[in-house]
């Protein structure tokens, strides 16, 4: 188990550093994405499977551990079309300033609970 928490804690230092410099991060994000795409390609190019027997079994996969719609429609999507909401390019630009007002409201109170925060940190 030791090993597990020194990778997760190895994981966090790089992350943090890396989301300093969002340009790194993306390019070695892409890099070690398009490895591993390339590995498993690779493998299975080894072990001949075919192109049809690929796709179900990558359809398989990630349609056994939640990831097919999430991935490929996006959990934003989803969410949206289930609470019935309109899509930015269908609001009047009535509803966009409503969405607007309600923005700077809600940006409004968190400045409040940041200084009802401080404060309270004060005090201790």
């Amino acid at each position: 188990m030791s090993i597990l928490k020194f990778f997760d804690k190895l994981e966090d230092k790089i992350r943090a550093g890396l989301s300093r410099h969002p340009i790194v991060y993306a390019l070695l994000g892409s890099i070690g994405i398009i490895l591993l795409w390339r590995g498993i390609w690779m493998i299975a190019d080894s072990l001949e499977i075919s192109g049809l027997a690929s796709a179900i079994i990558g359809v398989a996969i990630l349609m056994l551990i939640g990831l097919f719609v999430s991935f490929f429609i996006g959990d934003q999507i989803l969410i949206s079309g289930i609470k019935e909401e309109k899509r930015i390019d269908e609001k009047t630009e009535e509803e966009i300033r409503k969405d607007a007002i309600s923005l700077k409201h809600i940006k409004s109170d968190l400045e409040d609970i940041k200084k009802y925060l401080t404060n309270l940190t004060k005090r201790k």
